[in-house]
C-alpha cells in the first residue's frame, strides 16, 4: 500500500498544504480525548510508519520523535472529559481536531481525517476509512495523539493512583471497573460513560 497515494492525488488536483488529522481516546471512561494534526514533508519516508494502534508502545515512542522532528509543522490538543461530558464524545472529538489543525498556524488546502464523519471539522476536509493504515499523513498523526494521550494519562495516574490508570489508560478494562466499583468515580472519569456502563448492567 503506497501510503502517500491519497496526498499525491490531491497534489495532483492543486493542494499544496495537507494535513493529516487522527484521535486517540474516543472509547475510554476517562481522561481525555487527543487529537494531532501533521504536515509531512511531501512524499518523506519515514520506516516504520503505520496506523498507531497495529505499532508497540515502545515503537510508538521512537516514531513520535521522528515525526515531530522531520514535520513541517504539527499540533496536538485535547477535548477535556468535562468537555465529552458535555458536548459527547463526537463533539469533543470535532474540538480536539480543529483544536490541533488551528495549532499549526497555517490553514491547510486540505485535511484528511481518519473516519467516515467530518460535520464538526471547520476546515476543509476529506475523510478516509481506516486512514490511519493508508495515509502517510493520518498514520502520523494516529502516532502523535496515541502517544500524547498515553503520556498524559501516566501523569494521571501519579494523581489517582488507585485507578492504576498506568495498566489501562482509562479504558474499560476488567481492572478499571473494579477499582470504580471500589472508589467510585474520580473528576477524572467521563461521567457520561459511566451512566452507561450502569445502564449496561457492567
Amino acid at each position: 500500500m503506497d501510503l502517500w497515494a491519497y496526498e499525491n492525488e490531491l497534489f495532483d488536483l492543486g493542494a499544496k498544504t495537507i494535513c493529516g488529522v487522527d484521535e486517540a481516546g474516543r472509547g475510554p471512561l476517562a481522561g481525555p480525548v487527543y487529537a494531532a494534526a501533521v504536515i509531512l514533508p511531501a512524499g518523506i519516508e519515514i520506516d516504520g510508519l503505520n496506523d498507531s494502534k497495529k505499532l508497540t508502545a515502545n515503537k510508538r515512542e521512537k516514531l513520535f520523535d521522528i515525526i515531530i522532528a522531520n514535520s513541517i509543522v504539527y499540533g496536538i490538543a485535547a477535548a477535556s472529559e468535562r468537555e465529552i461530558d458535555e458536548l459527547n464524545i463526537l463533539n469533543a472529538t470535532y474540538l480536539a481536531m480543529n483544536r490541533a489543525i488551528k495549532l499549526l498556524g497555517i490553514a491547510p488546502d486540505i485535511a484528511l481525517i481518519d473516519g467516515n464523519k467530518s460535520d464538526g471539522i471547520i476546515y476543509p476536509n476529506k475523510t478516509i476509512i481506516g486512514g490511519d493504515g493508508k495515509s502517510a499523513s493520518i498514520a502520523a498523526a494516529s502516532i502523535l495523539a496515541k502517544v500524547s494521550r498515553d503520556r498524559f494519562m501516566l501523569e494521571l495516574d501519579k494523581k489517582y493512583p488507585e485507578y492504576m490508570f498506568f495498566k489501562h489508560k482509562g479504558y474499560g478494562t476488567k481492572l478499571h471497573y473494579e477499582m470504580l466499583r471500589t472508589y467510585g468515580p474520580s473528576p477524572v472519569h467521563r461521567k457520561t460513560f459511566l451512566k452507561k456502563m450502569h445502564c449496561s448492567g457492567a
